[in-house]
């Protein structure tokens, strides 16, 4: 191995391991906010149950059974809040519908309820897509919903995006690792998941130059290859 290639491989190792930190840190970071939203829904529902038990006492003495009553109800409150599920994902058909500047992290969302479902290669292109996400949605947040520049980014990320995943997914899972027509829908799914990724990173970059007609006259629309190969 010469210098050049000793190089290239630890630079490859170094960008494998911040992608890796970045994915951590972003997984830590909706944990927390999780974590923080259900403490205080517990905290708001517990508070208005007591509040409410006063209120019926100044009315009526509650008794030592209402007592309890309360006691009983606060605890169960406080476990289903702990334990339910507080973000349902959107439906993949609706992403389309969401607000552009939320558009971003529903997307992501969506996107982490269908991991398990695909092969390692694709998780980790997910996990790409994800971080250039987390970068466009700030862009996103002051973009107008009728520039013809939102149209394309709303193509992309809320119908094009989720029509490959779904149409991954409709493909027997015996058959995706055998090639067809000289490829495997495993491997097409790679490449259209790279493919979306660059068109992301693209958008972002225009969006953070200001070419807004750059990206709405751009009239590139993804080739969702797998559909045209017949594997859907």
């Amino acid at each position: 191995m010469t210098d050049v290639d000793r190089q290239l491989a630890r630079t490859s190792e170094l960008l494998d391991r911040t992608r890796e930190r970045s994915v951590a840190q972003r997984r830590r970071a909706r944990g927390g906010t999780s974590l923080a939203k259900r403490a205080a829904l517990i905290a708001s529902a517990d508070l208005a149950i007591v509040v409410a038990t006063i209120v019926v006492g100044w009315i009526m003495p509650i008794g030592m059974g209402g007592a309890l009553l309360v006691a009983a109800l606060l605890v169960a409150v406080t476990l289903i809040l702990a334990f339910a599920r507080l973000d349902t994902p959107v439906a993949a058909e609706k992403l389309a519908e969401v607000p552009l500047k939320a558009l971003p992290a529903r997307t992501e969302q969506w996107l982490e309820t269908q991991r398990p479902a695909l092969p390692a290669p694709a998780q980790t292109l997910l996990d790409g897509i994800g971080t250039r996400l987390d970068t466009l949605a700030p862009q996103l947040a002051t973009l107008d919903e009728q520039q013809p520049a939102a149209f394309e980014v709303r193509k992309l990320l809320g119908e094009q995006l989720p029509e490959l995943i779904r149409g991954y997914a409709r493909v027997p899972e015996p058959l995706r690792a055998q090639a067809r027509n000289g490829k495997s829908p495993d491997a097409q799914l790679a490449d259209s998941l790279r493919l979306i990724d660059a068109e992301i990173r693209e958008m972002t970059e225009q969006l953070a130059q200001g070419d807004l007609d750059a990206l709405a006259t751009r009239g590139r629309f993804l080739e969702i290859k797998y559909r045209d190969e017949g594997t859907a």
